[in-house]
C-alpha cells in the first residue's frame, strides 16, 4: 500500500505529533470523506506500507524526528513552493524560508526523494505571467541540486474560487502555451526534469513531461527497489499517479490558501482544529459508538518480496 500523509491537509506542518505517534503505535484510523461513520484501520508497519508520501508547505515541524519514518520506511516528498506571498497563502513561510528548508531536507533524504511542487499557477494583476518567470527562475537557479524534478500545474477553476479569489484572471490556451514554454526553457536552463500534474495536455515540444507526480517508477528510482508494473488509476480526473490511501482530512489546513480545493470555508478548519488530539488515532476527534471500524485493503505493489532498506541503505 502507497501510504498519502498530505493530500487532503498539510499535515506534516500542522500534525506531526499526531503523525509520529501513529507510525509509532503501528497503525491509524481514518474516515471516509463520503460516509463519516465508516471508519477505515490500516497497519503502518514496514511491511504492510510500500512507501510513504508526504506534501508539504513547511517541514519544519517533522525535521528534528524525521529519521524515525526514513530509516524504516521508502519514502517521497512533495515540496510545494510557489511565487504567492501572504496575500494568496496567509500562513505559508515565505519563499526564502521555504527554499532554506528544503536544502536542510535534501541533506536528510537526498535529491532523489524531494520533487518540487510549484503549483497551482494562477493569474492575477499581480501575479502576471512575467512575474512566474521571474520568480521561477529565481528559485529553479538555487533549488536545482536538490531536487529529483519540478511539477507545475494550472489552477483549477473550483466554484468558489469565485468567492475566495474573485481577482483571478482565467487563462486563455495562449497562456498556458506561453508559460509552458517558458517554465520549460528555464528548467533545461537549469537542468530540471519538469512536468505537469492532472492533466491530459502535451507539453512535450517545450521540454515538459507528461503528468504523473507519484508513479511507481519514481518511487522505485527513488527508494532503489522494484514495483510491478500496473495500470495507475489516479485521484482525480486527468491524474496518473499511483492509488494511494490518505489519513488526513478535509476542512482541517490552517494554511489559509485561497485556491485551497480541501477547505470548505475557515470557519469550519478552525472548529475542527478543536477536535483534534495528538494522542488520538484519528486526526479528528475520537472513535464513535455509531462508527464502523473497517480494516483497509493494503495490498502491495512490490515487484518481489524485498526487505526494507533503510536510509542508509539507500544510493544517493
Amino acid at each position: 500500500m502507497i501510504l498519502n500523509t498530505g493530500a487532503r491537509t498539510d499535515t506534516v506542518q500542522y500534525y506531526s505529533e499526531w503523525l509520529l505517534n501513529r507510525f509509532s503505535e503501528g497503525y491509524v484510523l481514518t474516515r471516509n470523506p463520503m460516509f463519516p461513520n465508516k471508519v477505515l484501520r490500516y497497519e503502518l508497519t514496514p511491511d504492510k506500507i510500500d512507501a510513504v508520501l508526504f506534501c508539504s508547505k513547511n517541514y519544519a515541524p517533522i525535521l528534528p524526528r524525521l529519521r524515525e519514518i526514513t530509516d524504516k520506511y521508502r519514502t517521497y516528498f512533495y515540496y510545494t513552493i510557489t511565487a504567492y506571498g501572504k496575500d494568496v497563502e496567509p500562513n505559508v513561510p515565505d519563499i526564502d524560508t521555504s527554499i532554506e528548508m528544503l536544502m536542510r531536507l535534501c541533506k536528510i533524504v537526498g535529491k532523489r526523494r524531494i520533487a518540487w511542487r510549484y503549483d497551482p499557477i494562477l493569474l492575477t494583476d499581480k501575479y502576471t505571467i512575467d512575474r512566474h518567470f521571474e520568480t521561477f527562475e529565481s528559485m529553479a537557479k538555487r533549488l536545482a541540486p536538490c531536487i529529483d524534478r519540478c511539477i507545475f500545474s494550472f489552477v483549477e477553476m473550483y466554484k468558489k474560487l469565485n468567492i475566495n479569489m474573485p481577482e483571478i484572471i482565467p487563462f486563455t490556451r495562449d497562456d498556458r502555451l506561453r508559460l509552458a514554454e517558458g517554465l520549460g526553457a528555464i528548467a533545461e536552463k537549469y537542468g530540471i526534469f519538469i512536468q505537469t500534474c492532472g492533466t491530459d495536455m502535451d507539453y512535450s515540444s517545450y521540454g515538459i513531461h507528461s503528468s504523473g507526480c507519484a508513479t511507481l517508477k519514481i518511487l522505485g528510482r527513488a527508494n532503489n527497489c522494484e514495483f510491478r508494473n500496473i495500470k495507475h488509476i489516479g485521484m482525480r480526473e486527468g491524474c496518473h499517479c499511483v492509488e494511494s490511501r490518505d489519513v488526513g482530512a478535509y476542512d482541517t489546513c490552517p494554511n489559509g490558501c485561497k485556491y485551497c480545493y480541501a477547505n470548505y470555508n475557515a470557519d469550519n478548519v478552525r472548529k475542527n482544529i478543536k477536535k483534534h488530539d495528538p494522542k488520538s488515532p484519528l486526526l479528528l476527534g475520537e472513535l464513535l459508538p455509531t462508527d464502523t471500524v473497517i480494516q483497509g485493503d493494503q495490498k502491495s505493489f512490490l515487484a518481489t518480496s524485498v526487505n526494507q532498506l533503510s536510509f542508509f541503505d539507500i544510493e544517493r
